[in-house]
């Protein structure tokens, strides 16, 4: 994560500064236009994978989501707008959007079925940041998929082991639970779906071979 500048700007002026047909991206954190960071290849292994199979979890189901390509999530207090590695939206809800289909902008946390981001270096973002911040706007079920275990220990726990946090929100607040291994990864967006943490991890390639 690379800052791009020392003022703070709104919501506002973030969007209107973004670069036409950027290659890289960028998200705003209370105020400050940060450069995300190029993941790695297993970083995009792992969240290409998790969207593929909700992609085909919802044409098997013939659920009303979408998975969008370009998409901005804007914060309650108008100081930061976030880009979640993965993210599952709500068709109906969408037609009450402000500025969906102008500028694929979310506003509200109920257009959002599931947002995920898989967890790099700026492990902080994902695990302290983004949880407050989505809970404040109501975004139902929020994954933090931490495949290389790069998070703290009071987030995955000690020795730290690669997890997958599902976050659902319960009488407005976020409720966790957590997946590794072999356990089944249980969603309330996709209760049919049948994947395992490792599964996941492995962006679905099988098991390596003992040698």
């Amino acid at each position: 994560m690379i800052q791009t500048q020392t003022k703070t700007v709104t919501f506002d002026e973030f969007v209107a500064w973004y670069p036409e047909n950027s290659v890289n991206k960028y998200e705003l954190h209370n105020g400050v236009i940060v450069e995300m960071s190029k993941g790695t290849g297993d970083h995009s292994a792992v969240a290409g994978f998790i969207s593929g199979e909700v992609y085909l979890e919802i044409r098997q189901q013939q659920l009303p989501y979408l998975v969008p390509r370009e998409y901005t999530v804007k914060s309650v207090s108008d100081k930061s707008g976030y880009c979640p590695d993965v993210i599952v939206l709500d068709l109906p809800a969408l037609e009450s959007e402000p500025r969906w289909k102008k500028e694929s902008i979310i506003t509200m946390g109920a257009s959002v079925r599931l947002a995920v981001e898989v967890v790099s270096t700026n492990w902080q973002d994902d695990y302290l940041v983004k949880v407050a911040e989505y809970e404040i706007l109501g975004i139902s079920e929020y994954w933090v998929v931490d495949y290389a275990a790069l998070g703290g220990r009071r987030f995955i726990g000690n020795p730290k082991q690669p997890t997958i946090s599902v976050y659902q929100l319960v009488d407005g607040e976020y409720q966790i639970s957590q997946f590794r291994g072999d356990d089944r990864v249980e969603s309330l967006a996709f209760p049919e779906l049948r994947l395992t943490a490792e599964q996941i991890f492995r962006a679905g390639l099988p098991p390596t071979e003992p040698s």
